[in-house]
Formats: structure tokens, C-alpha cells, sequence
């Protein structure tokens, strides 16, 4: 592999247009799904034009981040390179922990403030004349107005399926972990395993949480419209439901590439990236277990 150690200028390229328009069409799909949910219409043509958005993403990744594995094969990169790809990804990171962070505010904010208020206390309290005989307490099983907006039958425990998942992703930070030490160590045969345990690890993760949801909604009727206890825990599950799934797809990628004699054990910052990236998962999990189920 040749080596540059000047500053790579890549060429022109159609991808961060194909990315801006698969990205638009993804979330105005997304957006048109939740309207049209809440307002009791159909959502086929939503789900359409959201997977159609979901395929351009698809083709943009792929196409977008084989060019730079092309030109990282070729030698292009230089050391410089390699300080702009770890910045970039820091900088990707730190976005999802701000915007996770967000979420976690918003979950802070209304068992802090919002559903206390609403029971009586503090300056606000004259909001309790409006439901008289509301009981402010969280998670918040019975709503302020039941009649219109019934609440669930009652939480989901900390101590079985979220439980479970804790243990999983725990357990494949430490497979991925041993699984960068082995690719440090040129040991590609047990990289190869361990990170095939990670992904195993993911993908029953999750299963699970999928199992979680069906019967938060059948048996439960925790829903998206069962509240705000409803709408915080699915906002934050679902949403780092779907980080699994992006870092699950990272993670094969990165153990495909390693069958095809990708990576050695000096310049592997590809296999780097999605370790950072699934550690974040991981932490943001852990979070999440303690905020939404535990306390």
C-alpha cells in the first residue's frame, strides 16, 4: 500500500446531494407518519415515502463510504487525514450525546417540574383545580384527564426484559473491547470472533426490545398515546433502539472488511469508529436504564 503524506483533496463527488435529498425524504416521511397517526388518517403513503427516503440513505452510506475505503485502500490518506477522520468522528459523537441529552432534559424537566406542578405543588398550584383529586406521581400511570387520555395499566419493572438488555450491552463492550486488543495484536482470527459475539450480542439486544414493545403495547397499553410516561419512554428506548441498529450495521460492515483482509494493527480506524461509536451506545443505555426504569 502506497503512503501520501500530503494533504488529500478528493474529487468531486454526488453524494452529499444524494445524502440532502434521501435525508429530506426520510424525515418529511417520518413527520407526515406522526401527523397523520394523530390525526386518525392513513399513513400508507407516509411509510412509503419514508422507506423510499430510508433506500436513498441506504445507497448514499454504502456508495459514499466505499469511495473513502477505495481511497484508503489506494493510500491516499496521510496522517493528516487520519486526525481529520478521528476529529470528525468525536465531533459525530458529541451531536448524539447533545441530542440525546435533550431527551434526558425533557424526562428531567417533567418529573422535576411539569407533573408536579400539575398535582398542586408549588406556585402553579392552582393548576389543581383543574383535576381535582389528581395524584402526582411517575412514572404517571393515571393521567390528569383519564377519560380522554388513558394511561397505562401500569409500568414496565427494571428487573426482567431492561434488565436483560443491560446485561447484553454491557457484556459487548467487553467483547469489543477484546476484540480491539486482539486486532492491536495481529490476532485477526479472534478480532473476527469476538466481534462476531459483539454483533450477536446486538441483535439479541435487539429482540428483546422488540419482544418489550409488543408487550408494552398489548399487554400494558403503554403507548406513544398513553401520556407523557408513554411518549418519554418510547422517545428515548426507540430512538436508542434505533442507534443499535445503525451501530449493529456498523459493526458487520467492519467484520466483513476484516474477512476481506481490511485493517492491520497500526491503521484500523475504521474498526476504531464503530468501537467509539457502540461505547456511546452502551453509556447511553446505561442512562437510560437508570432514568426510565429504575428511578
Amino acid at each position: 500500500m502506497a503512503e501520501n503524506q500530503t494533504y488529500y483533496v478528493p474529487e468531486q463527488s454526488k453524494w452529499p446531494i444524494v445524502a440532502t435529498v434521501g435525508l429530506g425524504v426520510t424525515l418529511y416521511g417520518l413527520a407526515s407518519i406522526m401527523v397523520n397517526s394523530n390525526q386518525g388518517n392513513s399513513t400508507t403513503g407516509s411509510w412509503v415515502m419514508f422507506f423510499i427516503g430510508a433506500l436513498i440513505m441506504a445507497y448514499m452510506l454504502f456508495g459514499w463510504f466505499g469511495s473513502v475505503i477505495r481511497e484508503g485502500r489506494a493510500g491516499l490518506y496521510s496522517d493528516q487525514m487520519d486526525r481529520t477522520f478521528r476529529w470528525g468522528m468525536s465531533w459525530f459523537i458529541f451531536s448524539e450525546v447533545m441530542f440525546f441529552a435533550a431527551f434526558f432534559g425533557a424526562l428531567f424537566y417533567v418529573r422535576v417540574f411539569a407533573v408536579p406542578w400539575l398535582g398542586g405543588e408549588g406556585d402553579r398550584g392552582s393548576s389543581a383545580m383543574l383535576w381535582e383529586g389528581f395524584n402526582a406521581s411517575w412514572p404517571l400511570i393515571r393521567n390528569p384527564n383519564p377519560e380522554a387520555y388513558p394511561g397505562p395499566h401500569e409500568a414496565i419493572g427494571p428487573w426482567g426484559l431492561p434488565l436483560m438488555n443491560t446485561i447484553l450491552l454491557v457484556t459487548s463492550s467487553f467483547t469489543i473491547t477484546i476484540a480491539h486488543h486482539a486486532l492491536k495484536a495481529g490476532h485477526r482470527a479472534r478480532t473476527k470472533l469476538w466481534l462476531g459475539a459483539t454483533i450477536v450480542l446486538a441483535v439479541v439486544f435487539l429482540f428483546v426490545q422488540g419482544y418489550e414493545y409488543i408487550h408494552a403495547y398489548h399487554d400494558l397499553d403503554l403507548t406513544l398515546q398513553s401520556g407523557i410516561y408513554g411518549t418519554t419512554f418510547f422517545m428515548l428506548t426507540g430512538f436508542h433502539g434505533a442507534h443499535v441498529l445503525l451501530g449493529s450495521i456498523m459493526l458487520t460492515i467492519t467484520l466483513v472488511r476484516l474477512f476481506k483482509g481490511h485493517f492491520t494493527a497500526d491503521n484500523h480506524f475504521g474498526f476504531e469508529a464503530a468501537a467509539w461509536y457502540w461505547h456511546f451506545v452502551d453509556v447511553v443505555w446505561l442512562g437510560l436504564f437508570v432514568s426510565v426504569y429504575i428511578i
